[in-house]
């Protein structure tokens, strides 16, 4: 363990390098609930919005009137806005269907495009996303809220340093009571209950952190099989899409149990890693379960947030677009590992559907 703090620290410690020169920031959408972090960060100096796209009135007085907003910064045409005020980078915030519209008109135009969890709904839309990326050169990154989690890299240095040993299971338990429990916007409600605008219910909403997670963990490797298993608990209030998940992965030696659901009891998003040796259980942001030995308790481990670029997408995006720090192929941001979790989350709905275990196949992706 003591290894596995030493590079964690380090990671730390590096992270304070950074200049954050300020990028300019387009967004791309305020029907998407997250759209308020973007607005919300105080104290931050590293992007300037410079445009907004938005087609819906209410919305636009709303977050004009919200965040003291100049009603110049809103476009209806997205094009035209992109072309006036010549973003480095656009910040998705609409339905997952539509972030392959954004990169069919942000690539071309050599702008960055930073999309919220998933990529895409289909793979088709995600292997164009990748054709696009490449032809022109631009970073595409998928934003996650597990992604700033100090616990989560904590548990990835201790399987870099094998203080686990071989991972054997792993659980990612992510949700809430339901988007309308919880009593998420109109707008975001409307595209959450959509299987077309959101590719299903709870499978993509939550299922996408685990198949992010795991897939990260395992370097970028794909699993085997997928079985996934969905209900509808609610049907009154969700009669379009599932409010309950659980997706299994298998690899050749480890599997990984996804529950995903609008179900919970409480909101929750936290891993159990569990190794030959130990395991390591990201119950919060900040807080580590471990257990070493079968005669010993567990060990909590307290963590600080994660530094600057590390503790914020918009930080990280600019860090990116700056060239201050290269995206690993297979981080929790990057094109690479994101294909591959919208992969595993169609074979999951094709599973759910048929009630069959589907195999990856060699040529896939």
């Amino acid at each position: 363990m003591k290894k596995a703090c030493t590079l964690f620290l380090f990671s730390l410690f590096v992270s304070q390098s950074f200049s954050q020169e300020k990028i300019k920031v387009a967004v791309a959408g305020l029907t998407h609930g997250h759209v308020n972090w973007i607005f919300n960060r105080e104290g931050k100096n590293d992007i300037e919005i410079v445009g907004i796209y938005e087609t819906n009135k209410e919305l636009i007085k709303k977050y004009s009137e919200n965040y003291d907003l100049d009603k110049s910064l809103f476009y209806t045409d997205f094009e035209e806005m992109l072309d006036k005020v010549k973003p480095d980078a656009v910040s998705a915030f609409g339905a997952t269907n539509e972030h392959i519209n954004v990169m069919r008109a942000c690539a071309p135009r050599k702008i960055h495009v930073m999309v919220e969890k998933p990529l895409a709904t289909t793979v088709k839309d995600a292997k164009e996303i990748e054709k696009l990326a490449k032809q022109h050169s631009i970073q595409v990154l998928t934003n996650y809220e597990t992604s700033w989690y100090a616990s989560n890299q904590y548990i990835k240095d201790l399987v870099e340093e094998d203080q686990l040993g071989d991972i054997s299971k792993v659980m990612v338990n992510s949700g809430h009571q339901g988007p309308k429990e919880i009593g998420v916007s109109e707008e975001f409600l409307e595209i959450l209950v959509n299987p077309e605008k959101n590719g299903a219910g709870a499978l993509m909403d939550f299922g996408c952190y685990g198949a992010n997670l795991m897939t990260w963990l395992m370097k970028g490797e794909k699993p085997v099989s997928v079985t996934a298993v969905t209900n509808q608990n609610k049907p009154e209030i969700y009669k379009e899409v599932d409010d309950e998940a659980t997706i299994i992965l298998q690899y050749g030696k480890a599997q990984a149990v996804i529950q995903a659901s609008w179900d919970w009891t409480f909101s929750r998003k936290d891993m159990e890693v569990y190794g030959e040796n130990s395991y390591a259980i990201a119950s919060d942001a900040t807080t580590v379960k471990m257990r070493t030995d079968a005669d010993k308790p567990e060990n909590i481990v307290k963590l600080d947030s994660l530094e600057a670029p590390y503790d914020d997408p918009f930080s990280y995006l600019a860090a990116v677009v700056n060239g201050e720090i290269e995206v690993n192929d297979f981080g929790l941001y990057s094109l690479p590992l994101n294909l591959i979790v919208v992969e595993i989350l169609e074979k999951a709905m094709e599973s759910a559907k048929t009630g069959k275990t589907i195999h990856f196949q060699k040529n896939d992706f």
